[in-house]
């Protein structure tokens, strides 16, 4: 709402209205295809809707919008595209599956290079505003914190985080940056704005002073729908499922389900995210 959008509808509901915009995210996707992260003894659980799957949807729905090349560019020069967050999942899989932080770093360069590959062919079809977020500081979700608070390789922050898998998140991001920074100098001539959403700062600017916020100090690295342990938050008794209910106080907590933050944690990250990205600044 602060950029005067309403929520995208996704794109596989076939009776929704896209007039404002189109979602074509899928819950638990990854950057890379099923079969990839397969060859890397990687189960993707939850979909084989990809980010490259998610990009052919993109290229039907034009056909319903615009007919001829040039039409379809006129259109897509003044929207904007968010390219992602994507390829969170991936490291989730690979870490949930065991793979030490050495495997998993060995997936963030097909990861980054589907990304910048879907932002090019973005590009090719007419985009000129594209925003790609980075990952979070996984190493202060409860998921993570659940996983490998036992674990005698990890070690944790002043804010009780894991420092080796934020470590982990930020060269993930320091690659991403450094491959956008490539591709902006590829585009320079035409007229391409591609911003990085820095969702690490954007998270991290919330847990660091989270009273300041709003949120409670005590509960925030734990989930507020979730079950047991340390964190409320335990892998065979998810949020959603069984008996599992929701904390009564949800705008107190930075964590939802252990995954993924809350409705308020979203809207203080898409605050500083909107102060720091001036592509917004033509709509807001």
């Amino acid at each position: 709402t602060k950029v005067g959008l309403p929520m995208l509808n996704p794109y596989l509901d076939k009776n929704a209205s896209f007039n404002t915009g189109v979602n074509f995210a899928v819950a638990g996707s990854t950057a890379l295809t099923t079969e990839h992260l397969l060859e890397k003894g990687i189960i993707s659980p939850v979909t084989n809707s990809s980010l490259l799957v998610q990009f052919d949807w993109f290229k039907d729905h034009l056909r319903y919008v615009c007919s001829t090349d040039a039409e379809c560019a006129n259109k897509l020069k003044n929207a904007i595209f968010m390219v992602g967050e994507t390829g969170g999942n991936d490291i989730n899989y690979a870490l949930l599956q065991h793979k030490s932080i050495a495997e998993t770093q060995s997936l963030v360069h097909d990861i980054v290079n589907n990304i910048i590959t879907v932002a090019k062919r973005l590009i090719d079809l007419g985009a000129k505003k594209l925003v790609v977020p980075g990952n979070f500081p996984i190493g202060c979700f409860p998921i993570y914190l659940n996983a490998f608070e036992s674990d005698p390789s990890m070690s944790f922050d002043n804010n009780s985080c894991i420092k080796e898998l934020n470590e982990f998140a930020r060269y993930q991001n320091q690659y991403l940056q450094r491959a956008l920074d490539r591709l902006k100098e590829e585009e320079e001539t035409n007229n391409v704005v591609i911003l990085y959403a820095d969702y690490y700062k954007a998270f991290e600017s919330i847990f660091d002073k989270a009273s300041d916020f709003g949120f409670d100090e005590v509960t925030k690295t734990s989930a507020c729908c979730g079950a047991g342990g340390n964190y409320h938050f335990n892998l065979q008794t998810m949020c959603g499922t069984g008996e599992v209910s929701a904390c009564s106080n949800p705008n107190q907590l930075i964590s939802w389900d252990g995954i993924h933050p809350t409705q308020a944690a979203y809207q203080r990250m898409a605050e500083w995210l909107i102060r720091n990205l001036k592509v917004f600044s033509c709509i807001a």
